[in-house]
């Protein structure tokens, strides 16, 4: 990556809005989670930290760099090297002139605390620490085995716009209304030698919000997502911010087991220490503590478009899952979700009149009002129907009622973004009708709704787009009714879904491609049966105990 030169590193005045801006991102982390850290990583004592190179995109007030010069010391004692045999093992960058001089001074007491010489020890702090913008250094300059730290906070809108350019174009993660803290992960990920290791403690909104699907996808391509120890409620930092945070570890190599970790607010240095025990040894594959609860898994999860939220125990039951059985939607067996109609004239599209126009331009429609029973319970609501079975617009000559209905409202449908583009068009709705779909026996499941619903449709409506479907060429539709009217299907989606106030789940079609499903072959008869009367009873119990015992399982985790 190229250096682009905005402004030099030697150059100490920033633009205000820039000092302004890391100055609100600026969060100090306290001693115990650098120490977490860095036993986490393996960055100890017993090592000839001279010849390792590690490197903080964002050092601050010296946090981190302040420890790192106590395990460098110790390890240059248990040696008998000089303590300028590492000038070169650390390399520190931070935007601000004061930060670079209070970093430079804490690392010189420090090494003269530690009982090396104060031209040395000043040396050697002038070395590692260095004004500049580590998302705009040249890759040799920071190339590493270590990368850690806590990168800043700060929302890209709120860097200036040349800069903003600059990293976007240096970070192609960047995306969005991407918080910077992305870019430092991609930086930071480039920079590690082979087997390198990355440990930042950072918001964890990235695994799962759009912006941060870039950098998923970065980090399932190519690199080994060993750990993600969730820290919400964790007195981690000088001050109070609510800033979501987690420790990540990410190594430069394939992916192999990875941890799952939850903490709570009881999460201290004692704590710390007995769950970085835990990690290093080759011990149990799951501990739960009063302060912590953990899990080992084989890999991690394998898709960029969100990772899932859940205790670490259910992310290790739902890992399991991914790997021993097929997604949802499935070319093998036909099967598929999708959403509903959206008109963009719901006023005009949508009536209960049946002879508001031709009878054959009329498709019953289904709407979640119809599912909430469980059963479908049409309520008499039609789609007007501009499309033909072709998938043609129909000829409005042809049908003299729908022609004067629609010219009735010509004005508000010639106004919508579609008709804009389509002029000639401009009766047609969002969407284009499957004719066939509405024949076709499909799962239909609300939007928004407290647990999972699904409702059978034998093939009578069309949905509307507040619903989504499922059809299949395989599987019985009532036996897959109840696998997902289970707590295990569920688990899927709460693990990935967006969650609205009051706890509502969003069941839309990205978190009901989560779930996973066995083979309808491999279910036995008398299962298939027992699904199929819980799915017809809406028996959530009765559905989640036999599919418990498809999917393999003696329970579902909490």
């Amino acid at each position: 990556m190229a250096t682009i030169p905005l402004f030099g590193t030697d150059d100490l005045s920033l633009p205000k809005s820039l000092q302004e801006a890391v100055e609100h991102g600026e969060v100090f982390t306290r001693a115990w989670v650098v120490e977490l850290i860095l036993d986490l990583l393996g960055y100890t004592a017993d090592k000839d930290l001279c010849d390792l190179k590690i490197v903080e995109p964002a050092c601050g007030g010296g946090a981190f760099l302040g420890i790192i010069a106590s395990r460098i010391s110790a390890a240059c004692r248990a040696r008998k090297r000089p303590i300028t045999d590492a000038a070169e093992a650390v390399r520190a960058f931070d935007l601000l002139d004061r930060n670079v001089e209070r970093s430079r001074l804490l690392v010189t007491r420090k090494l003269q605390d530690e009982g090396w010489a104060a031209g040395e020890a000043t040396q050697v702090a002038t070395a590692w620490v260095q004004q500049g913008d580590y998302l705009l250094q040249l890759d040799a300059d920071h190339r590493a085995d270590y990368v850690v730290g806590n990168p800043p906070y700060i929302r890209l809108e709120d860097v200036p716009d040349d800069r903003m350019a600059a990293y976007r174009s240096a970070c192609s993660t960047m995306g969005g209304r991407a918080d910077i803290y992305v870019g430092f992960y991609e930086v930071a990920l480039r920079s590690l030698h082979p087997g390198g290791r990355l440990g930042f403690i950072c918001a964890d909104r990235w695994m799962r919000n759009q912006y941060g699907r870039r950098l998923r996808q970065l980090v399932t391509s190519k690199f080994s997502m060993d750990l993600a120890l969730v820290m919400h409620d964790v007195d981690a930092f000088d001050d109070q911010v609510s800033a979501y945070p987690a420790i990540t570890l990410i190594s430069n190599k394939t992916q192999g087991e990875a941890v799952a970790a939850d903490t709570n607010r009881s999460f201290g240095v004692e704590q710390a220490e007995a769950f970085a025990a835990w990690y290093a040894a080759e011990g149990p594959a799951s501990i739960t503590a009063s302060a912590f609860q953990a899990a080992r898994m084989p890999h991690w999860f394998p898709e960029e478009d969100s990772w899932p939220a859940a205790s670490p125990a259910r992310l290790a039951a739902l890992e399991d899952l991914t790997e021993r059985f097929r997604p949802l939607e499935d070319v093998q067996t036909g099967t598929k979700v999708g959403i509903g109609i959206a008109t963009g004239a719901d006023k005009v599209f949508l009536t209960k009149n049946k002879d508001l126009v031709e009878e054959d331009r009329l498709l019953p429609m289904a709407m979640v009002r119809d599912t909430t029973s469980g059963a479908l319970d049409w309520d008499g609501t039609y789609l007007v129907n501009p499309w033909m079975a072709s998938g043609d617009l129909v000829d409005l000559a042809a049908y003299p009622r729908l022609a004067t209905h629609f010219e009735q409202h010509g004005e508000a449908l010639r106004k919508r973004y579609v008709a804009v583009k389509q002029p000639d068009r401009w009766y047609k709705t969002i969407d284009k009708v499957d004719h066939r779909l509405t024949r076709r026996p499909k799962l239909l499941f609300p939007d928004m709704k407290l647990t999972i619903h699904p409702v059978l449709d034998e093939g009578a409506l069309y949905p509307h787009h507040n619903l989504y479907y499922i059809v299949s060429d395989v599987w019985d539709m009532r036996v897959l009714g109840g696998l997902l009217l289970s707590k295990v299907a569920e688990a899927f989606v709460e693990a990935y879904a967006v969650k609205m106030r009051g706890g509502t789940l969003r069941f839309q079609a990205q978190y009901l491609r989560k779930i996973r499903v066995p083979n309808p072959e491999a279910i036995k008869e008398s299962d298939r049966v027992a699904l199929a009367e819980a799915f017809d009873k809406r028996d959530v119990k009765a559905a989640t105990r036999v599919a418990l015992r498809v999917y393999g399982l003696a329970e579902l985790p909490d």
